[in-house]
This record gives C-alpha cells, structure tokens and sequence, in this order.
C-alpha cells in the first residue's frame, strides 16, 4: 500500500538515525532488520528471497522500484507491506542523509545457518576475523563473489556483512555469496581441519609460506582463507590454529596490503591452483 509521509510520522522508526553507526548496529538487531540502500540492491536482497518489511522512496523512483516490489510482495503496490513515499527533502530529514540512490527498504534479516551446514560442498572458502570496517567487509564480499568463492565465514567479532554501509560497498553480492557467522572462535579452526579444511592463515610471520609456493603445491583439497584485522592482522591464536601460514610477496618497501585487497589476490590465486587441480 502507498504511504504519503510527513517528517514527524511514527512509522519511520526503522529509517531513523541512519547516520549512527552505534545506534543502528543495536537496533538492527534487535528489530531483526537490516537496511538496503538503492533500488540495484533492494533488486539483489529480493532476488536472494529477503522479506521486505516497508520501502521508502521518493516518487520520482517509485517506477524503478515498481518491479521488485511487485516480485517481493506480489502486487505493485506493496499490497500489506508499506510503501513509503515522500520529497527527497523530507527523506533526507528522515534519514540523516540525501538518498541520492533514490529508494530504501527494510528487510527482515535472514536466518543464519550453521557454518558446518553451509560449507558441506564448498571447495573454497573465506573467514573473515574481527574486520570492524564495514568497507572492508563490503568489499570483500565483493571480491569472493567475483573470483569464485563458494562461501564466506565471519567471527563474532566482525562487522555486519548486511549492514547499509557493507552491503553497498559489496554491491548487493552479500546476498550472492553464501555467509555466516562461526564460533566459537578461533576453536572453530580445529573443527574446520578436522573436517578436512586445510586452513591458510593470510599472515606475516617467519614461517609463512609465499603465495606463488603455496599454490604451485597445492594438491585437490579443500581450502579455508584466513584474513584478519584491519591494524593487527590475524590473532597469535588463529595463527597458531591453521594449517599453514601465507604470505603475499611485496615489492618496493611495502610490507602488507589493505585486507581487502590482500583478500582479492589470495582468492584469486588459489581459486586458480584448484581450478587447474581438477
């Protein structure tokens, strides 16, 4: 059904306070909501089978949204399910922001599954530990997607994948890539190897093996990447848990690259040794 709105409308709880990083991560969960931002990625959240809660949007974009309301809620019109439109000046006061990508939805988060359940198949997968920038995280998802990974596992201490921020970054392919969370953490590593998971550790250490040597060796198996936070790396522990540890060679005085992109190369290169494996 379409909603004409003002500022001060009661309905909006779940689109205010966009802007605060803290106070959203709390809500969303206890709401059991999580925020698509733009029409390409409430497309992707309802081609994944999300439920939309309510759509917000400014008239002028309500054509482009038209058909994905219509696929999630079976109307046009959003039938139950809110559709709320107002000026792009009152979406703006709404949110904290200007809703230049011109549509919002609320969805209702997904039941995660069982990480053991979810990687039964895979051949490739990654474990994102304790990354807290959503930009990292978007964007990591966005390169698993591309290069060919089958699954992706976060650690309790890792930033939402669905949050507003990571699921734009990643362009809407958190809902392409299969994910969910792991714990306990790092104990799960010791489950992941007795499962038959060789688990590489994506570190700097003195032991560690170079990425063009760990892949030229690599035999048919299946393989965890390991990537760790932002400023430390991986923790002493998950290290200490894997299988091997590996290193992406440097040139020219530098030491290390962003995770994001340290993750973009890894997967990359091992996908390629496992593809020519088989």
């Amino acid at each position: 059904m379409y909603v004409e709105l003002t500022v001060a409308d009661e309905r909006l709880a779940d689109y205010t306070s966009l802007t605060d990083v803290a106070l959203r991560r709390r809500l969303e969960t206890e709401r059991g909501l999580y925020m698509a931002e733009s029409t390409n990625v409430i497309m992707r959240a309802v081609q994944a089978g999300h439920r939309p809660r309510s759509f917000l949007t400014a008239r002028k974009w309500l054509d482009s949204l038209t058909p994905w309301i219509e696929l999630a809620c079976g109307t046009a019109d959003g039938g139950e399910t809110p559709v709320y439109i107002a000026e792009e000046e009152v979406l703006e006061e709404i949110t904290g922001f200007h809703l230049h990508r011109g549509a919002m939805a609320a969805m209702n988060r997904p039941e995660l599954a069982d990480p053991f359940d979810l990687i039964e198949n895979a051949r490739l997968i990654a474990v994102i530990e304790d990354v807290v920038d959503h930009t990292n995280v978007g964007a990591i998802f966005r390169s698993c997607a591309a290069l060919g990974v089958d699954c992706v596992l976060v650690t309790p201490g890792c930033a939402d994948p669905l949050y507003r921020r990571s699921v734009r970054v990643s362009m809407g392919t958190v809902f392409q890539v299969p994910w969910t969370r792991v714990s306990p953490w790092p104990g799960a590593i010791t489950s992941l190897r007795e499962q038959g998971w060789e688990v590489a550790a994506m570190a700097l250490s003195d032991d560690s093996v170079s990425l063009p040597d760990y892949c030229a060796g690599l035999e048919t198996r299946k393989v965890a990447l390991l990537f760790g936070t932002e400023g430390d790396g991986l923790t002493r522990q998950a290290i200490e848990s894997s299988s091997v540890t590996v290193r992406i060679p440097m040139a020219g005085g530098v030491d290390s690259l962003n995770v994001a992109a340290a993750s973009a190369v890894a997967v990359y290169a091992v996908a390629q040794a496992l593809r020519t494996d088989t």
